[in-house]
């Protein structure tokens, strides 16, 4: 028995890292996960990898109405949206003043827009059946949990495209929640620090990632690796699973109390500042 037995979740950007890891605790826990990536085939592998039911969606989540196709996948093969977790994204570093237009477009796309898109193409399926059970005189609640950054809390040298995409998520988190409150749709976001995935790996070993036939370098340069753990008071980056579980827990029961807030998740970086 799992803590979201019964219920259905979307993951996007869940093929590798830290919705990889994401999903595979949902499903762990007794959900049924929807597996998004840019890759379809990359989907497909971790789909059959995961133990427990889940299905696919590959596609490009930027493009029109590729969301509303995700929703709706969702629903035929589950039947019901519990539990979104709009994780979807990469990096596309530079400094302010040699930034091109298209650089800091796509971030706001991917970190911004995108999430905006799959919440409102969800919107009927949550908001509809929470209406019902008010009526009924029962609280059931979903879960939507939006991935941020201390990039977007605090800034970024050289990721001021990224830095305003993911303190955009911030602000539509925030409102969501006082629009959804009523409808017991808890709705949160968790600013990771520095975990380690092809997004923080060195520049050398984090590979490229297309878009619309561009490619675009991940990962960072080693000097800034090493400075952060020198910065992380626990003295080392997180791994994905340990940015899952954050995730869960603004997922599961045990949060529907927890509602509009940023959770971060550093190892302790910037303790002690706030949001």
């Amino acid at each position: 028995m799992g803590v979201l037995d019964g219920k259905a979740a979307i993951v996007t950007g869940s093929a590798r890292g830290i919705g990889r890891a994401t999903a595979e605790l949902l499903a762990e826990q007794g959900a049924r996960v929807l597996i998004n990536d840019l890759d379809g085939d990359v989907a497909e592998q971790a789909a059959s990898e995961i133990a427990g039911e889940t299905a696919v969606f590959g596609g490009d989540l930027t493009q029109p109405g590729v969301p509303d196709q995700l929703i709706q996948k969702a629903l035929d093969e589950f039947g019901q949206i519990d539990i979104i977790v709009n994780n979807a994204g990469y990096t596309w570093d530079g400094v302010a003043h040699k930034m091109t237009d298209e650089q800091f477009q796509a971030m706001l796309e991917i970190h911004t827009v995108v999430p905006f898109r799959i919440i409102r193409a969800a919107a009927p399926h949550l908001r509809e059946p929470a209406k019902k059970e008010r009526d009924e005189g029962r609280e059931v609640f979903r879960k939507i949990v939006n991935v941020s950054s201390i990039s977007g809390t605090m800034g970024n040298a050289g990721q001021v495209n990224y830095s305003a995409a993911k303190a955009g998520v911030v602000g539509l988190t925030k409102t969501l929640a006082k629009e959804w409150g009523g409808f017991k749709i808890n709705v949160n976001a968790v600013a990771f620090g520095f975990v380690e995935t092809r997004l923080t790996a060195s520049k050398e070993e984090g590979g490229t990632i297309e878009i619309e036939g561009k490619e675009i370098g991940l990962g960072i340069p080693e000097q800034m690796r090493q400075l952060a753990a020198a910065i992380i008071p626990l003295g080392r980056a997180a791994t994905p699973e340990e940015a899952a579980g954050p995730v869960f827990f603004l997922c599961s029961p045990w949060a529907d109390y927890v509602h509009g807030q940023v959770l971060n998740v550093t190892g302790g970086q910037f303790t002690g500042m706030t949001t």
